[in-house]
């Protein structure tokens, strides 16, 4: 399909010109945290899981991918699809099904009931993640559009810093399946805060579409999505199997502290990114991507060394926590009047490299071994740095 919806004018009440509504914000923030968090909490579990459902650590794994699969073949369908629906009708959809979908996570025995649950899980990531940073900007006055995005999106490096720790922790603790249902837990939870806190908007209007695969030809556009395809394929191979990798190193049971270790970077991070990027776009760009390169390069020789690891999960971290919202930036200001289906194509691609993500380290986990993750990462970066440094005009520009 190569058509989307263009997003609908604003139908809420105007607000105050200098505030936010932040209850409203913070449910989108913690809308987005359920999703990256119902995304990655396998990597924190990923030896109890797969011991639990009699597969190897490598197609435990495979339930990453199968989630990353879900948002990348659906997302453009489904979000034209649900065109027309009121969107605060289709944000309870999207966080609905993953109630059902950690739910049945929880329960199962079964590997192929439990990629099918991760499957459905994807497909409301893909209708999530097409939503809410319109959702947000919405509603926001213009000039702290980019300030509500940011707070919305805040619920990635969260869910990083605090939810796979501690799912993580939980897992080790009192079994894997309790990190889920903890999960649908929260989920109820934030059904009612939507309901009573976030105000409503129309959908689109019948036959108000723009070409997606128009936005490549807008310039700079296919740079940022270029950028964003390899820099997730290189996160995902190391991220997917850290709880492997840190086993390889005699580390299996600090996994919840290093995650920590990274959450918490990130998080400082996606705060830095936020207060900095309407005129350091390029900048923290580049220092994003030479913090993770300087992450894994200290992974790839920590060896036995546990204090090192500890130092390059927070470069990671660093690095990486402001990096979703950097991208989806600079996609939407390369974009202009196509930015909503260059955020479209942005989100499939970020999925569509999780997906390869998964299934290049369960490769690589199964030829070659976990320490062959961090070299991968550093190879991958290469391309990713040049890019960035090379498309100064429209994509990641000097003035921003």
């Amino acid at each position: 399909m190569s058509s989307v919806p263009t997003e609908a004018p604003p139908g809420a009440r105007p607000q105050a010109p200098d505030r936010l509504p932040m209850p409203a914000l913070l449910a989108l923030a913690t809308a987005v945290f359920i999703t990256s968090l119902t995304e990655t909490l396998p990597a924190g579990v990923l030896p109890q899981m797969s011991r639990a459902l009699g597969v190897t650590e490598s197609a435990a794994g495979q339930t990453v991918t199968i989630y990353a699969i879900g948002t990348a073949l659906l997302a453009i369908p489904l979000t034209a699809a649900t065109a027309g629906w009121r969107r605060k009708r289709l944000l309870l959809t999207a966080v609905a099904a993953f109630a059902v979908a950690n739910t049945v996570t929880a329960v199962s025995s079964q590997y192929l009931l439990t990629m099918t649950a991760r499957f459905v899980a994807g497909v409301a990531a893909g209708l999530a993640w097409a939503l809410l940073a319109g959702y947000a900007r919405r509603l926001a006055p213009p000039h702290l559009q980019g300030r509500a995005i940011a707070i919305a999106m805040a619920g990635i490096p969260v869910a990083l810093s605090l939810g796979v720790p501690a799912g993580t922790f939980a897992g080790q603790a009192f079994g894997w399946r309790t990190a889920f249902w903890a999960m649908t837990a929260l989920t109820a939870v934030l059904i009612v805060w939507i309901v009573v806190t976030v105000p409503d908007f129309p959908g689109h209007r019948r036959g108000e579409r723009v070409p997606v695969l128009g936005a490549l030809r807008v310039p700079g556009v296919g740079a940022v999505l270029f950028v964003t395809t390899v820099f997730v394929l290189a996160h995902t191979v190391l991220y997917a199997y850290i709880a492997t990798f840190l086993a390889d190193l005699g580390m299996e049971d600090a996994a919840d502290l290093v995650l920590l270790a990274f959450g918490a970077a990130s998080l400082a991070s996606i705060w830095a990114v936020g207060a900095r990027i309407d005129r350091r776009l390029r900048a923290l760009t580049v220092a994003s991507t030479l913090l993770v390169a300087a992450g894994a390069a200290l992974l790839a020789v920590a060896s036995g060394t546990h204090v090192l690891v500890y130092v390059a999960a927070v470069l990671w971290g660093l690095g990486w926590g402001g990096v979703p919202t950097l991208l989806q930036t600079a996609v939407g200001h390369a974009g202009g009047e196509r930015a909503d289906a260059a955020q479209t194509l942005l989100v499939t691609l970020w999925n569509v490299a999780m997906a390869a993500g998964g299934v290049l380290g369960g490769v690589l986990l199964d030829r070659f071994g976990a320490a062959s993750f961090p070299w991968t990462v550093l190879i991958l970066l290469v391309p990713v740095l040049v890019t960035v440094l090379a498309a100064r005009t429209r994509a990641f520009p000097t003035q921003h």
